[in-house]
């Protein structure tokens, strides 16, 4: 048995594994043979047009009638329950597990946006590349993950916490327990930690200044499973000197978001990127 990884940074890596994992959506939500719904895709708004012509062909295969693509910013901004239709500055921070999007939305559109292909996968493949470097360990994106959620931070903790995990010793290949600090996971994430920042911090500075002064007043919000990252918030709250929210359901939010434009779906359609065919 191989895993593969049909998506990659937002955008997909081997076409027919997605399209068969898109077809295995639709039946387990169920939908027949015979019957071609219409699919509505969230995808990152750094994708360029041939990723997304990508995705759409590869949702066509699989069985859809129309495929439908909203950005995850607006989808996320959508499922916090902001007023993204309302004449309002909203700053959406989205950490994805592949890509990290920041997005000043107003008036049912994406005024501007900032994009790098930053995420919680990368940042996991930064925990194992630190643990081969300093303790000559190999470790699996499963216990990377498990250290991240465990004892990773992007902001000094007031107590460093510590955990144990156990990898494969490069030089026996025999397993191996190493006790690892937050301190360390928090250097070992730095850089990856930084672009996100950076570009929240850009987005703002690209951002109308009337529409800036909302983003004073009501804060940014937080959201994705990367945004769950302890201590997150109150570093991109330092750099930024902007409250930071994160949402109820930051691993929920883009899907919510898209629940509720096919709730009402003709209202939503001038929010979609693409209405194909």
């Amino acid at each position: 048995i191989v895993a593969v990884r049909p998506l990659r940074s937002g955008a997909i890596s081997d076409f027919d594994i997605t399209e068969k994992l898109i077809r295995l959506i639709l039946q387990r939500a169920g939908v027949g043979r015979f019957s071609r719904p219409r699919v509505l895709v969230c995808v990152p708004s750094a994708l360029t047009e041939v990723e997304r012509r990508a995705v759409e062909e590869a949702t066509l295969s699989a069985g859809a009638r129309a495929c439908y693509m909203i950005e995850e910013p607006m989808a996320a901004a959508i499922g916090a329950g902001l007023p993204v239709h309302e004449p309002l500055g909203n700053l959406v921070v989205d950490v994805g597990g592949g890509t990290s999007e920041v997005a000043l939305v107003s008036l049912g559109g994406i005024v501007t946006n900032t994009a790098v292909r930053v995420g919680g996968f990368d940042l996991d493949a930064a925990i194992s590349s630190y643990m081969r470097r300093e303790y000559s360990i190999a470790i699996g994106e499963r216990t990377a993950e498990r250290i991240k959620i465990a004892v990773g931070s992007a902001f000094p903790r007031s107590t460093e916490e510590k955990a144990e995990l156990r990898g494969r010793d490069l030089a026996s290949g025999l397993p191996k327990n190493v006790m690892i600090t937050s301190e360390e996971i928090r250097e070992a994430i730095n850089e990856q930690v930084r672009a996100i920042v950076t570009a929240t911090v850009e987005c703002i500075g690209a951002s109308p200044p009337d529409l800036v002064q909302d983003v004073l007043m009501n804060g940014i919000t937080l959201t994705g499973g990367g945004g769950m990252l302890s201590g997150l918030n109150m570093l991109l709250s330092q750099e930024a000197e902007v409250p930071v929210h994160v949402t109820e359901q930051p691993l929920e939010s883009v899907v919510l978001g898209a629940g509720k434009c096919l709730e009402s779906f003709d209202a939503a359609k001038s929010i979609f990127l693409t209405s194909s065919r």
